[in-house]
């Protein structure tokens, strides 16, 4: 007797959390190398009245981005992660109330940053930007071995590298990157325009980066085309233009994907195979250096280990910018990523426990 009652509880628990669980569906945004200053505070005015770092007009940059205080100075550059995000999801890593998101890894640049987030897992093999396949499972290869997500996990990504990151020769998962073109036989036009720009561009980052405007028109085409369960945009306008020493364009490229955030969430709130059943999630890989040292990162650049987290979707408690005294690792990220689904990710290396608010 005590036996069925105990089934009978495990059955009904079950179910209620099946009738409560809402995401179906996930799109994952990285944006290469931006730092949580400029996400918390906006503009740095230590970087955007300097005259070498900037070659827009002055007064033009002024307005766009400067304000009276850090809370116009943030909603400015990006008013999408401040006035939806903020009131509807979830915002770690303001460090200036002690809330800390930081990379586990010891190198501090992309390769390693992207392999720990996705495996979650900090393997100090993976340590270069070199072409070599990640040996390690990542959590989108798993999430498109279950039921209902075979051929449905797709990434679109500026950096080529991120096909050997996640290692699309052994799991044959969509991972469209510069220069290539979404191949099928039945295309939309939108499709067949997002194709035809990316080779109108000009190699602004050099070979092997496109422009993250193409990413974003590819993978948002392919979307409404396909609707695929889950999505990975890959950006990384902000750390080519870090490196480069123009300020004014990081700021740019920052309020830009901004804006094709804001833009895909709102479609995805008019289709009934997204709305109120996905989840998003936005993260860098790594963060930079502040001052003359903010153009660079890794282990040799203080603060280069820095970070944040957005989520919002129907399963995350509408907390806003977390003010609470915590400390979050990104290779926590995996985990969250697959039980936002209702998923467990296992594999043959310990992942890291997922962040333990970001659900109800």
């Amino acid at each position: 007797m005590k036996i069925k009652s105990l089934l009978l509880l495990l059955l009904i628990t079950g179910t209620s959390y099946a009738q409560q669980h809402k995401t179906k569906n996930e799109i994952i945004v990285l944006m290469d190398g931006y730092r949580w200053k400029e996400l918390f505070r906006g503009a740095d005015s230590s970087l955007l009245f300097v005259k070498k770092y900037n070659s827009q007009d002055s007064a033009w940059r002024i307005q766009k981005y400067w304000g009276a205080d850090e809370k116009e100075r943030r909603e400015k550059l990006m008013p999408f992660v401040w006035n939806h995000i903020a009131k509807k999801g979830q915002i770690y890593g303001n460090r200036d109330l002690g809330n800390f998101v930081n990379v586990k890894n010891k190198y501090w640049f992309s390769q390693p940053g992207r392999s720990e987030i996705f495996c979650g897992y900090y393997d100090s093999l993976i340590n270069s930007n070199d072409k070599i396949n990640n040996p390690n499972e990542n959590v989108l290869e798993f999430i498109n071995k279950q039921k209902g997500y075979k051929g449905k996990v797709v990434t679109f990504a500026s950096w080529d590298v991120v096909a050997w990151i996640l290692n699309r020769e052994r799991n044959g998962m969509l991972v469209n990157i510069y220069d290539e073109d979404v191949k099928g036989t039945n295309l939309t036009p939108l499709q067949k325009e997002a194709n035809a720009m990316q080779h109108y561009s000009a190699d602004i980052f050099g070979q092997g980066e496109r422009p993250d405007a193409n990413t974003f028109f590819l993978g948002n085409a392919y979307l409404k085309a396909n609707h695929p369960r889950v999505m990975y945009l890959d950006f990384g306008d902000n750390d080519d233009f870090a490196h480069e020493g123009k300020y004014d364009m990081y700021l740019d490229a920052a309020h830009k994907i901004d804006a094709m955030i804001k833009d895909l969430w709102n479609y995805l709130q008019q289709d009934p195979f997204y709305k109120d059943q996905t989840t998003l999630m936005i993260f860098p890989d790594h963060g930079r250096g502040n001052g003359d040292e903010w153009r660079d990162h890794g282990s040799n650049t203080p603060h280069s280990n820095e970070t944040y987290l957005m989520v919002m979707g129907p399963d995350t408690p509408a907390s806003g910018e977390i003010t609470t005294q915590e400390q979050i690792y990104q290779e926590q990220y995996a985990q969250t990523i697959t039980n936002i689904l209702g998923f467990h990710f296992t594999a043959n290396y310990p992942v890291a426990a997922p962040v333990k608010n970001v659900m109800k």
